[in-house]
């Protein structure tokens, strides 16, 4: 039986559609738009969709079910999910329906509205807090939806990080094991790592050890790593002053490197500003610039804030800028020995040429 379920956005705009996936009476997060068309498991178990529910721009959504390989995290971390139409056909063998994949983990969906009309709204007026809820529910969910915090107010990484030091974690099926033989060693954060990172840094044969958040300099120095890794996460990356810190304590020390919430951590490290973006980077289809080789390539993305270019100092170099709207997606700084890029060049989804950003990472570790 259909039941109608109805997204509030923090502006007051409405949209009305049919709910699916797990019967929660009310669902709130930012609402944010992904232009990716393949790719909805590997999205809604990314840690940093933490804290948003995801608008998918792609018209049917659903068609090729759920595997068991294609899990970044260990469950959905999105909140919601929205979408124009859910396929609600039969899947291949060995995988289940989005729905019931939904519904397993507890997150609500909702079908049936129109997803243009809203991405539209949100690119003219930003990505803000929405709630799905049913009907007989408006006044409680307008009543939470009115005191709920921004992102910039939520430190989302507590509830998708790892809580204690873990040698070569194993990523399950579909995923690379820890090598036998490894020939580098990275000291890796957790703000909400994605499996594929991991993953990418055991096929060219290092070994990790996955610290948590609460990590210390002298805890990374112990490790005696070839290089510290600050992994990707949600939120704002001005709410981490203690991952900052981190940070400051160990330039000079140790080869530093980052992807997407890591990448903003160096650069507030290095003494350089972030800021929240209107509507945010969300898809497998943003160019990036190489800024070394001019090289114009592909990549998947998952930001909401970014690196304020003049604020870098004078040492560090823009290694990557987005070829729409140049953003600043990746810097180095030779003096402090940091590299990053915004983007995230193990895709998981996405395309796979950026993939070639972990040989620098793995060149550039000691």
């Amino acid at each position: 039986m259909e039941r109608t379920a109805i997204l509030r956005l923090k502006d007051g705009k409405e949209f009305q559609g049919i709910a699916f996936g797990s019967e929660n009476p009310i669902s709130i997060g930012e609402v944010v738009f992904n232009t990716g068309i393949p790719g909805y498991q590997e999205i809604l178990t990314d840690p940093s969709y933490a804290g948003q529910i995801v608008t998918m721009t792609s018209p049917m959504i659903g068609n090729y079910g759920i595997s068991a390989e294609d899990n970044e995290s260990d469950g959905i971390k999105a909140p919601a999910l929205i979408v124009k139409k859910l396929y609600r056909g039969p899947v291949m063998d060995g995988r289940i329906t989005l729905d019931e994949f939904m519904r397993r983990n507890g997150i609500t969906g909702i079908e049936g509205i129109d997803t243009r009309a809203l991405t539209l709204h949100l690119r003219n007026h930003g990505s803000q807090n929405g709630v799905i809820f049913h009907p007989e529910d408006r006044a409680k969910a307008e009543e939470i939806l009115e005191s709920f915090p921004s992102i910039t107010e939520r430190d989302l990484i507590d509830g998708v990080a790892v809580k204690e030091r873990i040698e070569n974690p194993i990523l399950g099926a579909g995923f690379e094991n820890p090598p036998k033989n490894p020939s580098k060693h990275f000291a890796l954060i957790d703000y909400g790592i994605k499996r594929s990172i991991i993953n990418c840094l055991y096929k060219r044969g290092a070994s990790v050890t996955l610290f948590p958040p609460t990590a210390t300099a002298e805890d990374v120095l112990n490790e005696n790593a070839d290089a510290l890794f600050l992994s990707n996460g949600p939120g704002d990356p001005a709410l981490l002053t203690g991952a900052v810190d981190l940070v400051k304590k160990l330039i000079g020390k140790l080869p530093i490197e980052g992807i997407c919430l890591g990448h903003q951590i160096i650069t507030i490290a290095i003494g350089g500003k972030t800021e929240k973006m209107k509507f945010g980077h969300h898809g497998s289809n943003q160019p990036v610039r190489d800024t070394v080789t001019g090289r114009t390539f592909v990549t998947a993305q998952n930001h909401g804030f970014m690196t304020v270019r003049s604020s870098l100092p004078e040492t560090t170099s823009i290694w990557f800028e987005n070829a729409n709207d140049g953003t600043v997606e990746g810097l180095y700084d030779e003096t402090m020995n940091v590299r990053s890029v915004q983007f995230h060049p193990e895709a998981a989804p996405g395309p796979e040429e950026a993939e070639a950003i972990f040989d620098v990472f793995m060149e550039k570790a000691r």
